[in-house]
């Protein structure tokens, strides 16, 4: 018996369905435990596996919990502290939101203004606005049928504020770029401190990370009084952050 149970427990936990397995026997509900677990399956790579797994849905479970969503990958569990929802990763320092599946935190823009959501348990992407999924119907942030009557007069509002995000997304990567570099060589036998340019580079991607968010924010502001006060306060920091 020792051998079938083992047989079937490998399986379930290699196919991440070893949390709702049941006892093989049809009217039999039962479900293994972990100590009954641990005494059949002897292969140690197979346990890791099995515990990943509870500690995945341990997380999944509590409303409190989330993994850190940094895209390059880390294996860190983010804590919500109840001052806000933006948690930033103890490991990786990746910034990301508690309140909705964006990759990161998207200051100053809301979460409703981040249309493009994925399921963090099967990785669905769909649009927030209509529910639909957003392959292959939507093909940008802005091609939704829910928006279909606006489009034509807002389509160049759009590309201007896209093209705008787009440029300080793609200056962040640059700064990003630009501190790896510095660190590298800041580990370099008689090389003086650079820790002041690595400061210098975390602000500057934290600049154009706010920069390329209130873009979105702008664009779908409708307070006119509001956004303006939103461009001045950009344009100022932009200035200062060309300078920098």
């Amino acid at each position: 018996a020792q051998p079938c149970w083992n047989e079937y427990l490998t399986t379930r936990i290699e196919q991440n369905m070893v949390l709702s397995c049941t006892c093989p026997i049809s009217e039999c509900r039962a479900q293994p435990t972990t100590a009954f677990i641990y005494s059949i399956v002897s292969s140690k790579e197979i346990i890791a596996k099995y515990e990943k797994a509870l500690l995945r849905g341990y997380v999944e479970c509590c409303s409190n919990l989330t993994w850190c969503t940094n895209p390059q990958g880390c294996d860190q569990i983010l804590l919500k502290d109840g001052l806000g929802y933006e948690a930033a990763c103890s490991k990786c320092s990746w910034i990301s939101c508690f309140n909705c599946n964006f990759p990161e935190a998207h200051y100053p823009a809301s979460c409703s203004h981040m249309s493009h959501m994925t399921c963090a348990k099967c990785n669905h992407g769909f649009c927030w606005r209509c529910l639909k999924p957003w392959r292959p119907t939507h093909k940008d942030y802005y091609n939704c049928s829910a928006m279909v009557s606006k489009a034509a007069w807002q389509e160049k509002r759009f590309q201007d504020y896209n093209e705008r995000c787009t440029f300080h997304h793609r200056a962040r990567e640059f700064a990003t770029s630009l501190r790896n570099r510095v660190s590298s060589i800041s580990e370099m036998p008689k090389i003086r401190t650079l820790t002041f340019v690595l400061h210098a580079c975390k602000v500057l991607e934290q600049a154009r990370k706010v920069l390329a968010y209130s873009c979105v924010y702008s664009y779908y502001n409708q307070d006119t009084e509001s956004v303006d006060i939103v461009e001045q306060q950009t344009e100022s920091l932009e200035l200062h952050t060309n300078a920098l």
